[in-house]
């Protein structure tokens, strides 16, 4: 693989703490939330930076897809990620839920089914995912 972009963050703290990238465009306060024991300060957590990274990066991935194709996706398009946390069912730690909920205005049915399944073989974070974690991906 040819490296196209690397970037480094740095978490200190744990859950309970910061987290920020080399180039200081990225600095946010770290709390756990009240469902896993923490107090619920204010802050962000590894789920939500999580589904937010994966929801820009599979717009990215439909964007390619879709220019292939001669498509202009919408400047509404979106990628809603809910993401879920819990102990994993063999006992060994925890793990990842994720559902992707895709919106394509203007695209027909069977169109965007196209674009959303090419989208998932090249998206780095389906890549990262597959046979790691169950992501069910549905279309509005």
């Amino acid at each position: 693989m040819s490296i196209l972009y690397t970037t480094k963050a740095t978490a200190t703290g744990g859950r309970d703490g910061h987290a920020s990238s080399e180039d200081g465009r990225l600095k946010v306060t770290l709390s756990t939330p009240k469902e896993l024991g923490g107090n619920g300060a204010e802050g962000t957590n590894p789920e939500q930076l999580f589904g937010a990274g994966y929801s820009a990066c599979f717009i990215g991935a439909m964007k390619f897809v879709a220019s292939q194709k001669k498509i202009k996706l919408s400047d509404d398009t979106s990628v809603t990620a809910t993401v879920g946390i819990g102990p994993r069912d063999d006992g060994k730690g925890f793990g990842l839920d994720v559902a992707l909920a895709v919106s394509l205005p203007g695209i027909d049915a069977a169109t965007a089914r196209e674009i959303v399944d090419a989208a998932h073989v090249v998206c780095p974070y389906s890549e990262a995912t597959r046979s790691n974690l169950n992501v069910r991906i549905s279309i509005n």
